[in-house]
């Protein structure tokens, strides 16, 4: 489990932390970080070692984003969590509702993702995680799907549309979720393109899709 201290890289992870703790998010985990963690630590009952890990980032985050949701273990075997975007424009408010609409439409029974991530930050519950998704052709009966509301750009161009409020509460879950299945891969849809020249990567060319508009293999390597 990533742990975040002085001297840890500058990441998206630290901003959201010092966002919760009213510093000035720089993204570097320097001393003023550090004594205002132990501060935090202090005032929640924790040891206050000025170190980030689960316990600490658990409690760190509720502060940082609402989650109205509810979070159970599959009983199903989950080798993969796979991110998708909803490939709607940024700042389009979209619901569990609407992505239901529009799958029903497809021909499936309810919405195929597990989870939802809407433009607030807050994580909704999509089909039940004990039943197998439709988000991913010839994976679904072993994985996890997350849908965060946003992906495209005001023209509809791909882009990381992510609100700070939407990543944190992605990490939040992906954090919950590898407790839960500590072996499971986190990838992005585009990285279950077929491997074309089999040499073990998923290149750009060979993406079907561009979803979810930025490498969660790269972002999320160390959870």
């Amino acid at each position: 489990m990533t742990i975040y201290k002085i001297g840890s890289p500058k990441s998206e992870v630290v901003r959201q932390i010092q966002k919760a703790l009213s510093l000035y998010p720089d993204g570097i985990y320097g001393p003023l970080t550090a004594e205002r963690v132990k501060e935090f630590q202090r005032s929640h009952g924790l040891k206050a070692d000025g170190i980030v890990g689960p316990a600490t980032l658990a409690k760190l985050l509720p502060s940082v984003t609402a989650t109205v949701f509810h979070l159970k273990k599959s009983v199903r075997r989950i080798d993969e969590i796979v991110i998708h975007c909803t490939a709607t424009r940024e700042g389009q408010p979209v619901t569990v509702e609407d992505i239901t609409s529009w799958h029903k439409k497809r021909g499936f029974t309810t919405i195929g993702y597990h989870y939802v991530i809407d433009l607030d930050g807050n994580i909704l519950n999509g089909r039940d995680v004990d039943k197998s998704g439709a988000h991913v052709e010839n994976r679904n009966s072993h994985s996890i799907g997350i849908v965060y509301v946003g992906g495209l750009d005001k023209n509809g161009k791909g882009k990381d549309t992510r609100t700070d409020k939407q990543k944190a509460a992605l990490l939040s879950l992906l954090l919950d979720l590898r407790k839960m299945y500590p072996k499971a891969k986190i990838l992005g849809h585009r990285d279950c393109s077929p491997d074309k020249n089999h040499n073990g990567i998923i290149e750009k060319w060979e993406w079907l899709k561009e979803c979810p508009c930025f490498s969660a293999i790269d972002e999320y390597r160390r959870i």
